[in-house]
């Protein structure tokens, strides 16, 4: 719909998206006629021959197939003609910024591996009561009956059954000062050993500033504690052969 109204339901485009139908009747047309919905029917398809795949009935198909050159000729302007020009016109700001800056302030995220030094420290937010830089297994119950009736709190059952066999003073997540932004979850931290600590899930809400400045005050990076990641797999999920697998240290390169 957004096509049609941006480009007039004249346009060739989309009359052949809409076939003289209205959005909403077309993709319902679409929809109901299709028989991609069936495993079966994809699992054979994966199988075909490109000329079997352009012989298909199956209506979604033959609209794919049908839009498919004008798809890819959108596709190649908007490379040749936005992404391109962004991508030489990026590389000359980054090449300016270097040189008025110089390395006073490291390069905005490109995508490359990076990697932040930081230090396991709580923090004290605006107005509010200190925080630690630890949580404990055994808090995440506490909180979960403070908050009764929260589902972002709410344990499954295989916690709260297993609540007896789990070590209650083991770290669970932790906060440190290490520099992030979206986009980092399932980073992994490592300590001045060598050591997975953790792995990186989420930010405080005093770092959602650090899209645009790093506060060392009160940005945090949040991870889940490799002790706590331990704990669970052993003690909630019973799985003993991973957790041996994860423990075992592994012979240090020359």
């Amino acid at each position: 719909s957004g096509l049609a109204e941006e480009r007039g339901l004249d346009n060739g485009l989309v009359r052949k998206l809409l076939a003289s139908k209205s959005p909403r009747a077309r993709a319902t047309e679409l929809v109901d006629a299709t028989n991609l919905q069936n495993v079966d029917a994809r699992r054979a398809l994966a199988s075909m021959t490109s000329r079997e795949i352009a012989d298909s009935s199956d209506a979604m198909i033959q609209f794919v197939l049908a839009i498919d050159a004008d798809a890819r000729a959108a596709r190649k302007h908007f490379e040749d003609e936005v992404e391109s020009p962004q991508r030489i016109g990026y590389a000359d700001i980054a090449a300016a910024r270097f040189a008025a800056l110089g390395d006073t302030v490291y390069p905005d995220a490109t995508f490359t591996l990076r990697m932040s030094y930081g230090t396991v420290k709580g923090w004290t937010p605006a107005g509010g009561e200190p925080v630690g830089a630890f949580t404990t297994m055994g808090g995440t119950f506490d909180r979960a009956t403070a908050r009764a009736g929260d589902p972002s709190f709410e344990l499954p059952s295989s916690w709260i059954n297993a609540r007896t066999k789990i070590a209650a003073q083991t770290p669970f997540n932790l906060v440190s000062t290490n520099d992030i932004i979206g986009g980092n979850s399932g980073s992994p931290m490592v300590n001045a050993k060598g050591e997975l600590v953790g792995l990186i899930f989420d930010g405080n809400l005093e770092s959602l500033a650090g899209d645009v400045v790093y506060e060392i005050s009160g940005n945090r990076a949040v991870a889940v504690d490799s002790r706590g990641l331990i704990e669970a797999l052993k003690s909630v999920y019973g799985a003993n052969a991973l957790v041996a697998e994860l423990t075992q240290r592994a012979p240090m390169v020359p």
